[in-house]
């Protein structure tokens, strides 16, 4: 705490308070894409572990109706950043500004993403350059931003390990016609991912990879209708199916690595 203070914690102190119990109290996580869907059922779920909370994502006045729900249930102290993360500079402060205020990072969720469907042919390639800025680029600029905290973090907590989650897709492993672009960024982020684990899983930083398949979000409905093939939407998975992968992946002991988790509708066959 700031001297002379008594009575006052700081949000640092707060987040690396003594364990109460929860399997993340202590820790710190940074969530992208936090305003909507995937992202706020993730943030809600780590909260409940215990975790102190850096919600990242385009629209503040989202970013604050979250914050100001999880802080109602008084789960964990949280911190907003309205941030676009296709600029390189944005994701960098993202990180930066979220280790200035709690003192450190154990868990970093790059969950932001965007997907546009359309033949090839008569796409828009002003969209391809959005999906690749979002979801690859900015997934790279995250997780370089936010290693050497991680690293530091494996050493500092008494859980003796950190993590990194990329959100990924179904579509990442199974490409499909008209969705073309949207699967090579995805499966360019499960490569990344891999790689990523070989090089840091020896220093006690997991990497983990989430797959969903059709899940309800924000995304237009129109492209999501034609991506599921027929697939009722009410059989479609929650934003908190995810959530909940999301949370047992970065809850195991040190000694356990979950690195890769597909999650799709029991109806989806591809």
């Amino acid at each position: 705490m700031p001297t002379g203070s008594t009575d006052t914690p700081t949000p640092a102190d707060r987040a690396t308070a003594p364990t109460d119990g929860r399997p993340l109290a202590g820790t710190v996580a940074l969530v992208t894409g936090a305003s909507s869907g995937i992202g706020a059922a993730t943030a809600r779920a780590l909260a409940r572990e215990g975790c102190a909370l850096a919600l990242v994502a385009r629209r503040a006045d989202r970013l604050a109706e979250l914050a100001a729900d999880i802080d109602a249930q008084d789960t964990a102290p949280t911190l907003t950043l309205a941030a676009d993360l296709t600029d390189g500079a944005q994701a960098a402060q993202a990180v930066h500004r979220t280790v200035e205020h709690f003192g450190r990072l154990d868990v970093l969720v790059n969950n932001a993403g965007y997907g546009a469907r359309g033949a090839v042919l008569d796409s828009d390639p002003e969209e391809w350059d959005r999906m690749v800025d979002l979801n690859l680029k900015a997934v790279l600029r995250m997780s370089h931003a936010a290693l050497p905290h991680l690293l530091r973090a494996v050493a500092s907590a008494p859980r003796g390990t950190a993590d990194l989650v990329n959100v990924s897709s179904v579509a990442g492993r199974v490409p499909r016609k008209d969705n073309s672009v949207y699967s090579a960024t995805k499966h360019a982020v499960c490569s990344f991912s891999e790689a990523l684990r070989q090089e840091v899983t020896g220093r006690g930083v997991r990497v983990g990879l989430v797959e969903p398949g059709m899940t309800t979000t924000e995304m237009p409905l129109g492209g999501q209708a034609a991506a599921a093939h027929g697939l009722p939407r009410d059989t479609w998975l929650d934003a908190e199916d995810i959530a909940r992968a999301i949370a047992f992946m970065v809850t195991q002991p040190a000694r356990v690595a979950i690195n890769e988790i597909m999650v799709r509708p029991t109806s989806q066959e591809r």
